[in-house]
C-alpha cells in the first residue's frame, strides 16, 4: 500500500521529554506536554488518547490504552540545537552537526555598525528580550528617535521592532532583507524576523505582518525532491518561512492555530492537488511556551484535540497521517523562557493501516524525510530509517 497524500503536522514546540544531552542545554527536567497535563491537573484529550499518545509517555488525564488506532513512538533529535528552523529541517531531511550561532550578550559592535550603514538606519537595545517586554520598554524612545529596536532571544534570531506609523511594512522588509543579506558565516543566525507593532506607549501591540528571512537550507530537503519529481507541496504557517521557500509548490501564512487549522481543512478538501501538505501549528511556542503560561498551552492542547476530529474525519482511504513536533518548550520551567532539548512525539495514522504499532524511539526526526520518500518511490536517500513497512 501507498499513500498519494501525507499530511505533516508539527503541533509546535510539543515535546515529551528531556533528551539525554538536555543538561547540556540547560533543560534538565523538561517535558512539556507531561509537565503542563501535571501542573492543570490532567489532559482533556481523548482522540489523541485514542491515537496512542499516552502510550508514548505518561500524561496525566491520557491513559495508556491497549489498541491505539494509530502507530506511534518518540523521536530523538540527531541534530545539535533545538530550535525550530534546525528542528524542521531534520524532520524534512537536513541533519546539523552544529547549531545555528547565539548571541545571548547581544550581537558585536562592528557587526551592528555595518548593518546600520547599509541599511540607512540607527539601533536600539541590542539585548537578548522578550520581544513584547522590549517594545513596551523602548518603543516611546522608539517614536522619539526612529531608532528601530533590535533584540535577540535563546533563539538564533536578528529581530528588528518597528512602528508602523514610522516605518512602513514595506520599508520594514527592505531593512531585515539587508539585515539577512549582512548576516553569513559566523554571525549566519537562522532567521532575520520583522516584528512590527502598532500603538501608543503603555499600549502597544504587535501586529500579524511579523516576518522572518530564513537562511537556505543547507542541503536538499524531502521538500526539493518532490518538487524535482513533479509532485506538489504546500506549507501552511511558518513552514514557508523556515524554508526561505525552497521546495514549496505553494503556501499560506497563518495568524494562529485555529487560522492553521482552517488552512489544513482547506487543503486537504482540495482533493488530490498536494502530495505532501506540510503545517505548523505555532500558538504552543509563541504564545504559551515563551511566555511560562502553561494554563493556556493545556488549553490550546485540549483544542487542537477537538480540531484533530475534523481533520481525521475529512481524511481520505489513502492519505496519511503524521503528527509530531520541533523541540519541547515547557512552560513550566520558570527560569526559563527558551526552546528545550525535549523528545517530540510521533503519531502515524489512516483508518486502513496497522493499529498500535509501537514505532519506538526514533533515532532522527529525518526518519520522516525517509518515510516520505520510500512511499513515493524517490530515488533520493535521506537520514534515517523509514518506518512505511512497519505500519502497512
Amino acid at each position: 500500500m501507498k499513500f498519494k497524500r501525507v499530511i505533516l503536522i508539527i503541533i509546535d514546540a510539543c515535546g515529551v521529554g528531556e533528551l539525554p544531552d538536555a543538561a547540556d542545554y540547560g533543560d534538565t527536567g523538561s517535558s512539556t506536554i507531561p509537565n503542563c497535563a501535571a501542573a492543570v491537573g490532567g489532559l482533556n484529550m481523548p482522540l489523541c488518547q485514542s491515537l496512542g499518545l499516552g502510550n508514548i509517555v505518561d500524561i496525566g488525564g491520557i491513559s495508556k490504552i491497549e489498541n491505539p488506532r494509530a502507530s506511534y513512538g518518540k523521536m530523538a533529535e540527531f541534530s545539535s540545537g533545538k530550535d525550530s528552523t534546525i528542528g524542521h529541517w531534520e524532520i524534512a531531511g537536513i541533519q546539523l552537526s552544529a547549531p545555528f550561532p547565539l548571541f545571548p550578550n547581544g550581537f558585536p559592535d562592528d557587526i551592528v555598525k555595518k548593518f546600520e550603514s547599509q541599511a540607512g538606519v540607527k539601533t536600539i537595545g541590542n539585548v537578548a528580550a522578550s520581544g513584547t517586554e522590549i517594545i513596551e520598554k523602548l518603543g516611546k524612545r522608539h517614536l522619539e528617535t526612529r531608532a528601530l529596536i533590535l533584540y535577540t532571544s535563546a533563539d538564533s534570531v536578528f529581530q528588528l521592532a518597528a512602528h508602523e506609523d514610522i516605518y512602513p511594512i514595506d520599508r520594514q522588509y527592505q531593512i531585515c532583507q539587508t539585515a539577512r543579506d549582512l548576516l553569513i558565516g559566523e554571525c549566519g543566525v537562522s532567521r532575520v524576523i520583522a516584528r512590527p507593532f502598532i500603538g501608543e506607549p503603555g499600549h502597544f501591540e504587535r501586529t500579524v505582518r511579523r516576518k522572518d528571512f530564513s537562511i537556505d537550507p543547507t542541503g536538499r530537503t524531502i521538500l526539493d525532491a518532490l518538487l524535482d519529481n513533479g509532485m506538489k507541496t504546500y506549507s501552511i504557517g511558518k513552514v514557508y518561512d523556515l524554508f526561505n521557500g525552497r521546495g514549496l509548490s505553494d503556501y499560506v501564512k497563518t495568524n494562529d492555530n485555529r487560522d492553521g487549522i482552517k488552512e489544513i481543512l482547506r487543503a486537504i478538501s482540495v482533493s488530490d492537488n498536494y502530495q505532501l501538505i506540510f503545517a505548523n501549528l505555532v500558538d504552543f511556542d509563541q504564545l504559551w511556551g515563551h511566555r511560562n503560561d502553561e494554563s493556556n498551552f493545556a488549553r490550546a492542547l485540549e483544542e487542537f484535540d477537538k480540531s484533530l476530529v475534523e481533520i481525521i474525519n475529512q481524511l481520505n482511504d489513502d492519505d496519511l497521517l503524521i503528527i509530531t513536533a520541533d523541540h519541547g518548550c515547557d512552560p513550566t520551567i520558570k527560569n526559563s523562557t527558551d526552546h528545550s532539548r525535549e523528545y517530540v512525539p510521533l503519531l502515524v495514522y489512516n483508518n486502513q493501516i496497522k493499529k498500535g504499532v509501537n514505532l519506538g524511539i526514533r533515532e532522527t526526526f529525518s526518519d520522516i524525510a525517509s518515510t516520505i520518500a520510500e512511499n513515493f518511490e524517490l530515488k533520493d536517500s535521506f537520514p534515517g530509517k523509514s518506518f512505511l513497512n512497519e505500519i502497512i
